[in-house]
């Protein structure tokens, strides 16, 4: 017998007969054992949760599903041999629950189930906490993300127009979200506008708006993006993808800070901070005349560079893990972890979708799961046999050892190299080689 100076708790739902003479030994090994009806779980927190399945909870599943979803933590089931007897328990059970018990209770048996789960719900709480941290942020733990975040943090106070650069999928709207977010503006509107996806003939009154019977089908006032967004910020998505007419029009309202719908006379101030985005070189776009080389001095006053996602080795794992969670509730399944094969699987993946790639594999290997994990090919990814299994001579774990160790302490003490070299006890000169040699920085 033991006590713990932090009891484990277990939430026991709708408690029967057979679970109270259970609950005093529980206790008597540190378990800290509360109890609740169904409805009001909301209102409980616990370690491991246990609940009596009954055939009125298997007609009626969504309300066990919502419990085990909004409790965030591992759930047993209690059956009796009846009811594991009835069509699709056992789907259900091995779907929602952690594990199963039938009764009679086996104590010592049960006891270690709960062991199990505790652990279980431990380590979910630890990927949880740490997903959450940046739940409204760019995920991710990688050199790039992190001097990523310190740059907008600086850039978001500032009223100066921003261009983010980056490949398709990288996630620059979430940083002009991010910026908006974290600027004075951030109780104002935020419009976003894909300049590609609008027709040509179109986008003019989408971006300035126009009077009735400016043109054919005009039968009323219509209000554009940039005077929507007035007091807030107008993200420009794509914007190399803007015809040269529509350029000049945008570059006007830049300098004069006002609009003209189409078919009006009359300037209409409008005070908006502009974020534009594009995946295409502006650069090779102006030499080729597609693209005015004033609009793009205009919109280029400060610059956000997005890495692409192979290059953010280590984050793959906890984005992927974000979206496991983040696309349960849509597919109607638990969160599930990812199998060893997998997890080599995406890191040997090139990404050239980047991160939207990622999330839509993670959204259908959560449909394709057959077990508790996902594997590669519920990812539509291919992983080598030899993968798994291959060890390396020990200069290759001294060579993984030495870059890890590189990377632990520029995670630390990036800001100052010298207390980094001293750290791991070697000179600047060498500390120098090694980045050089194992390619960091």
């Amino acid at each position: 017998m033991f006590a713990l100076s932090s009891p484990r708790r277990l939430l026991v739902v709708d408690p029967c007969e057979e679970c109270h003479p259970l609950l005093p030994e529980l206790q008597s090994i540190g378990w800290s054992v509360d109890s609740c009806s169904l409805d009001s779980v909301i209102n409980h927190s616990c370690d491991v949760g246990l609940f009596r399945l009954l055939p009125t909870h298997l007609e009626r599943p969504e309300a066990v599903k919502e419990m085990i979803n909004r409790s965030g933590t591992e759930w047993i089931a209690v059956l009796s041999a009846d009811v594991l007897k009835l069509k699709n328990v056992g789907d259900f059970v091995y779907e929602w629950f952690f594990d199963f018990h039938t009764l009679p209770f086996d104590v010592s048996r049960f006891q270690v189930t709960l062991g199990r789960a505790f652990g279980m719900s431990r380590l979910r709480d630890q990927a949880s906490s740490h997903v959450d941290t940046h739940a409204h942020e760019l995920l991710g733990e990688s050199r790039s993300i992190r001097d990523l975040r310190k740059l907008l943090s600086k850039f978001a106070p500032t009223e100066s127009p921003i261009l983010i650069r980056g490949e398709s999928g990288t996630g620059k709207e979430l940083v002009a979200r991010s910026l908006h977010r974290q600027s004075k503006r951030h109780g104002q509107p935020f419009v976003a506008i894909n300049c590609g996806s609008i027709p040509e003939h179109l986008i003019q009154s989408e971006l300035f708006g126009h009077e009735k019977g400016a043109f054919t089908g005009a039968h009323q006032r219509k209000i554009g993006r940039i005077e929507t967004a007035s007091g807030g910020t107008l993200f420009l998505d794509e914007i190399g993808d803007l015809p040269l007419e529509l350029q000049a029009s945008l570059l006007r309202f830049l300098q004069e800070k006002h609009i003209e719908r189409v078919g009006g006379g009359e300037p209409i101030a409008v005070d908006v901070r502009v974020l534009a985005a594009t995946h295409v070189d502006l650069e090779t776009a102006i030499t080729q005349g597609r693209f005015r080389e004033d609009l793009y001095y205009r919109l280029n006053v400060l610059q956000v560079q997005m890495s692409p996602l192979r290059e953010r080795h280590g984050d793959i794992s906890l984005l992927a893990t974000h979206f496991s969670r983040l696309f349960s509730q849509e597919t109607g399944r638990r969160p599930r972890s990812f199998s060893d094969g997998a997890l080599i699987a995406l890191g040997n993946h090139s990404w050239p979708g980047n991160v939207r790639e990622l999330a839509n594999r993670v959204r259908r290997g959560l449909v394709l799961a057959q077990g508790r994990q996902i594997e590669a090919a519920d990812l539509d990814l291919q992983v080598h046999p030899d993968a798994l299994s291959a060890m390396g001579t020990l200069e290759d774990y001294k060579v993984r050892a030495e870059r890890q160790a590189l990377c632990d302490v520029l995670h630390r003490h990036s800001n100052n190299l010298s207390v980094a070299a001293k750290v791991l006890g070697v000179s600047r000169p060498t500390f120098y080689r090694l980045l050089h040699k194992h390619h960091i920085r």
